[in-house]
């Protein structure tokens, strides 16, 4: 599919627009988003759906001057990259990927494109609006061995330049989540975790006992390596003819059985669960000073890592169990829950009571609306953040109930794609009421733009 968005003659498919043309691929949302707004500031557009080797070369033969690649599937969009970037050598070019492995060998072979995430187009809005709402943006600059973040905020008029500053998160803050991840270690989590815990505890405590009993026979750390062999059923204690001895030691073996079996399911039900939590260490469930992320795609996995390397407590709340992004949050350290986030108990498990926010960043807009829902139930007052996408559903239900701020990441990544694609260099897109203002790299401009949820009708 294409067509030339300005001033079209009655076979669009045959025209051959002029210099200065866009070539947009891929009929996502974000693609009919960044085709509109590039239409809209006068430049033409060739608007191809999935087009063949030999509708590329036609195209590209025919003035363009910028190419932008918005698809949902890496591998094709790599693949066409590669593909225009043979048959036009250094090409303006703007790719979408979400894959890191993706993206590094796209810049390697191809190092004249900008390559972006829509996550990391998003993510500095979503952060201020969950920790720092008085800032449009918090975002990193620097390395990722050491980063430095800074606050962006924006003014009213176009004319005046927007702010940088650098941004340190509130010690109050900070502070606030160490000790709910103090207070999450050795919490138990689920019914799983809870037999775990209880049978790990219980084994500690006949230990204990048995330590105390044999302390009338023999010295401290005998009558300790006695009760754990004892314990562990590798031999039982030599004992004399006391009734209350004999007796006590029949009740502990009979617990001993009772809390080793409770020990052992409780760890395989651990190894079977993903290992998605931990009892202790880095990835607890903190009891407080956090921020309960919803939704462990690509922007979900982004944000909550930001989060964490600025220091704030952070726990994710997963659907599906075999979701592509878990075994990269078990690896960054990020605890995550699997269930329904729109379930009150499971939100009572990721401790909503004691959250600073929470950001529901799933791709579908009316789960997310649900998510908002049901935690204002169980939190009232609490801070949510929303991630809109390519559905409507938001704008409809603002008239009925108060939600917090929302994220438009399709919107954002089209004003992104297509102020870079007219020649700017925008250092970060915000959203701002109806409007999204494109920062540009030095910081010394803004420029607004009108919503971004008009499409091209191609």
């Amino acid at each position: 599919m294409r067509s030339g968005q300005e001033a079209p003659p009655a076979d669009a498919a045959t025209a051959r627009p002029g210099p200065g043309t866009i070539l947009v691929i891929g009929h996502t949302d974000v693609g009919r988003r960044a085709c509109a707004l590039i239409s809209e500031a006068g430049s033409a557009t060739i608007h191809l759906d999935d087009p063949t080797d030999a509708d590329l070369r036609e195209a590209l033969e025919s003035g363009v001057e910028g190419v932008a690649v918005l698809l949902h599937d890496d591998i094709r969009a790599l693949r066409y990259s590669l593909v225009i970037e043979h048959m036009r050598p250094g090409i303006r070019l703007f790719v979408a990927i979400f894959d890191r492995t993706v993206r590094k060998q796209l810049e390697a072979a191809v190092p004249n494109c900008v390559v972006l995430s829509p996550a990391s187009i998003c993510v500095p809005s979503m952060v201020a609006a969950a920790i720092a709402p008085s800032h449009a943006a918090v975002r990193r600059r620097g390395s990722s061995q050491e980063p430095r973040w800074v606050s962006i905020d924006i003014s009213a008029t176009a004319q005046s330049p927007a702010s940088v500053e650098p941004y340190a998160i509130p010690s109050r803050l900070r502070i606030r989540g160490l000790w709910g991840r103090l207070r999450g270690q050795l919490h138990a989590y689920d019914s799983g975790s809870a037999v775990l815990l209880g049978g790990a505890l219980g084994l500690i405590l006949i230990i204990a006992v048995d330590t105390l009993v044999g302390l009338r026979h023999q010295s401290l750390v005998r009558a300790l390596y006695d009760a754990t062999r004892t314990t562990a059923t590798i031999s039982a204690p030599t004992l004399e003819d006391s009734p209350l001895e004999l007796l006590w030691a029949t009740i502990a073996a009979l617990l001993v059985m009772g809390l080793t079996a409770a020990f052992a399911a409780g760890i395989v039900h651990h190894l079977l669960s993903g290992r998605h939590v931990a009892l202790i260490g880095r990835r607890v469930i903190p009891h407080g000073g956090h921020v309960v992320v919803v939704g462990m795609g690509q922007v979900g996995i982004r944000l909550a890592q930001e989060l964490r390397a600025l220091g704030v407590a952070v726990v994710g709340v997963e659907r599906f169990g075999d979701a592509s992004g878990l075994p990269l949050a078990r690896d960054l350290g990020i605890p995550v829950i699997i269930g329904d986030a729109t379930s009150r108990r499971v939100l009572q498990r990721a401790a909503l009571t004691g959250a600073v926010a929470l950001v529901a960043a799933g791709s579908e807009e009316r789960d997310s609306i649900a998510v908002a829902l049901s935690a204002t139930a169980v939190a009232p007052g609490l801070k949510v953040v929303l991630r809109a996408g390519a559905d409507d559903a938001i704008d409809e239900t603002r008239s009925l109930f108060p939600i917090g701020p929302v994220i438009d990441v399709n919107g954002l990544t089209a004003a992104f794609v297509s102020r870079s694609l007219l020649g700017a260099e925008p250092y970060a897109v915000i959203p701002d009421g109806d409007q999204v203002v494109c920062v540009s790299r030095d910081s010394t401009s803004q420029v607004r733009q009108r919503s971004t949820s008009s499409r091209c009708t191609c």
